[in-house]
């Protein structure tokens, strides 16, 4: 019997985190001491008291075991839009403007399935987090690349979208702070213009703001929502894997426009049952009684990004735009790699020094040229990576 996978599969890149895993494997496989900055896979453990709260409702409520509310159960949903109103000052309804997800990862790709019909136009920025281009590929929609570039602060160039193509979009995705780049919303002016923009040509806004709690240098990045107009044309997803260190946990929500929470409840409602109840609670008080680990993990990952950006510059690695935000290091490839592409250079360093980054072309071909270091290891293992990479810029 000869099996035939749906024809969709084949309109999708090989995905960058998978290939690069298995050459990651293979390196261990070789014994080198491999240095793992590719995924954004927090190692730093979830809160303490949040963990005893899910291993106590596993142990002593079995009830949690059952299939959990798809929708988030109540409690969880008006913690959420208590922590809201106090981080943003935006008053949500649990009800109707509120729904937990299972990763906002997960979220983002039913989203576009939710809401596509084949060959619908979606806005995606590139470079850009791959589930945008993929969620809008297996939803049978059509993807209009948006460049991000560095002259720009990597913020898409609005006005610079043809007017036949604005016109027939359907979605548009952002995600400030940004994944790969680390790039930010310097204030709302740019949020101003998004909702003008979506008005205009009746476009849904997905604001992606995975990294909103992890910030540097006193920037606190602002939500969408707080610009008027936002709630009338979009949604935005929050995670837990990055606030509050919980990626295997699958959690996140989405908050905004209830149209659109509605029909992607209803698609959620055919696909998945939810997160487990136990989850649900131990998430919940994470919001209630986090700040203080949230401000801790902050000042971690910046010491992190301080060390690394030191230990760079030392070795002739020129930092050009160290982020205010996000846990990663976009980075420009030196002068004499640049022929390279960011695929065989990436590949190269992991074969010459075990360190395992991600190249630029993962997130789209407006990416080719720069690679992302992840900050997900101890800070004392930067100084090692440099000293690697030390030996390669040496090369001829």
């Amino acid at each position: 019997m000869k099996i035939k996978y749906a024809n969709k599969l084949n309109k999708l890149p090989p995905y960058i985190f998978s290939y690069f895993n298995k050459l990651k494997l293979e390196a261990y496989k070789k014994n080198l001491d491999v240095i793992d900055l590719s995924m954004g896979n927090p190692d730093i453990p979830p809160p303490e008291n949040v963990i005893y709260r899910l291993c106590d409702t596993v142990l002593h409520h079995p009830r949690t075991h059952r299939y959990p509310q798809a929708k988030g159960m109540p409690k969880f949903r008006n913690t959420i839009s208590e922590w809201f109103n106090n981080r943003f000052g935006i008053k949500l309804d649990p009800e109707t403007e509120i729904l937990v997800l299972v990763g906002s990862k997960e979220g983002e790709a039913h989203l576009c399935s939710a809401f596509l019909n084949s060959g619908d136009t979606v806005l995606v920025p590139d470079p850009g987090y791959p589930v945008y281009y993929n969620g809008v590929i297996l939803a049978g929609g059509r993807v209009e690349r948006i460049p991000l570039l560095e002259k720009n602060d990597y913020l898409p160039e609005l006005e610079k979208i043809p007017e036949k193509i604005a016109r027939k979009s359907k979605i548009m995705f952002l995600n400030y702070p940004n994944n790969p780049t680390g790039a930010i919303v310097k204030d709302k002016n740019f949020f101003k213009d998004v909702v003008k923009f979506a008005k205009k040509y009746n476009i849904i806004i997905v604001h992606d703001s995975a990294y909103s709690e992890i910030t540097f240098d006193g920037y606190i990045a602002p939500s969408f929502l707080e610009v008027d107009g936002a709630k009338d044309v979009g949604v935005e997803f929050y995670s837990f894997s990055k606030t509050f260190s919980m990626p295997g946990w699958r959690v996140g929500f989405v908050v905004g426009n209830k149209d659109i929470i509605k029909y992607l409840e209803k698609f959620k409602s055919f696909v998945d049952y939810g997160v487990a109840t136990f989850i649900q609670l131990a998430c919940t008080l994470a919001l209630k009684e986090g700040k203080n680990y949230i401000e801790n993990i902050k000042l971690i990952y910046q010491k992190r990004r301080d060390k690394f950006v030191k230990e760079l510059n030392k070795i002739g690695w020129q930092v050009n735009n160290v982020p205010k935000a996000s846990m990663y290091l976009w980075l420009k490839i030196p002068e004499k790699f640049q022929s390279m592409g960011s695929l065989k250079f990436c590949e190269m360093i992991l074969e010459k020094t075990g360190i395992v980054i991600v190249p630029g072309i993962g997130f789209g071909k407006y990416g080719e040229g720069y690679i992302r270091a992840a900050l997900v290891t101890h800070i004392n293992r930067f100084h090692d990576a440099a000293i690697r990479l030390k030996d390669i810029l040496k090369m001829k």
